[in-house]
């Protein structure tokens, strides 16, 4: 038996297969993680001067002007990951929206590299970063958009 054929079972025939569903793993962490913020941005909407009072004892600058901003980022973004419209824009600042929570209200939590990795917002960024830099694959409306309008030899998404 040759190294070809003892690869291709446990690692090259799992490859084919997922080859066919490539859009099924972005489609999942947008669906998941956009309903998510969508609907904590609409909570904080719905509250914002506790949420404003919040990120005031968080220490956050001006929070009268960035609660508003965060939490129309959450919801709307949120939104717009689940259509899999302006997907990297909308995870690239849920990104840094983690980043910022890790920071403030995380941080003094953190004794090590394992309390650091086990936050959900460390998942949540990790999550964000992917689709920031990867896109939101075929089941999209910015693959849509893209393939629709793009030249015939490449795409973007």
């Amino acid at each position: 038996m040759t190294m070809k054929t003892l690869l291709s079972l446990p690692v090259l025939l799992p490859k084919k297969i997922a080859s066919y569903f490539q859009w099924a793993g972005p489609l999942v962490a947008r669906l998941t993680v956009g309903y998510v913020f969508m609907a904590t941005g609409w909570g904080k909407l719905q509250n914002l001067p506790k949420v404003t009072e919040f990120f005031a004892n968080l220490g956050i600058p001006a929070p009268e002007i960035l609660t508003p901003f965060v939490a129309g980022l959450e919801c709307f973004g949120g939104l717009f990951l689940m259509l899999g419209l302006l997907t990297r824009l909308s995870a690239g600042g849920l990104a840094v929206t983690m980043i910022v929570a890790i920071l403030t209200a995380k941080w003094a939590e953190i004794d090590s590299l394992f309390t650091l990795l086990g936050f959900e917002e460390t998942l949540y960024l990790t999550i964000f970063t992917w689709l920031a830099i990867s896109g939101a694959g075929k089941a999209s409306l910015d693959y849509f958009l893209v393939e629709k309008h793009a030249p015939a030899k490449e795409s973007a998404i």
